[in-house]
């Protein structure tokens, strides 16, 4: 067999039942990532889908719902001391870790629950 795994796609995070005003709001408002429109046969499922880049990051309605306090997504990004700067001025705590030598990187967690990480 000959194949290769290419490129990720899209994450999924899980958010409760009827929470998508919050997610729009953080992850298009703050996070600036674009909202796309969910296929109509997905959409009876609730939920948000946001792209940035050639990924997508989806929210997920999950019941009973239990954030991800661990396992993450991990973005890298452009304007790592801006977005932090914005994430402050916008009320998001930002947990610096500099664990990894060489590798500048904090942590943050959505309205849900959910950790997110972000790299220089």
């Amino acid at each position: 067999m000959n194949f290769s795994v290419l490129k990720i796609d899209h994450v999924q995070v899980a958010a409760p039942a009827g929470k998508e005003r919050e997610a729009i709001a953080f992850y298009a408002g703050i996070l600036r990532m674009q909202e796309l429109e969910k296929p109509e046969v997905l959409k009876r499922r609730g939920g948000a889908w946001f792209g940035f880049g050639e990924q997508q990051l989806h929210v997920g309605v999950e019941e009973p719902f239990s954030p991800a306090k661990k396992a993450h997504p991990a973005f890298r990004v452009a304007g790592y001391k801006e977005l932090k700067a914005h994430l402050l001025v916008n009320k998001v705590e930002v947990k610096e870790d500099k664990s990894i030598p060489g590798v500048e990187r904090f942590f943050i967690f959505d309205p849900f629950g959910n950790r997110l990480e972000f790299l220089d």
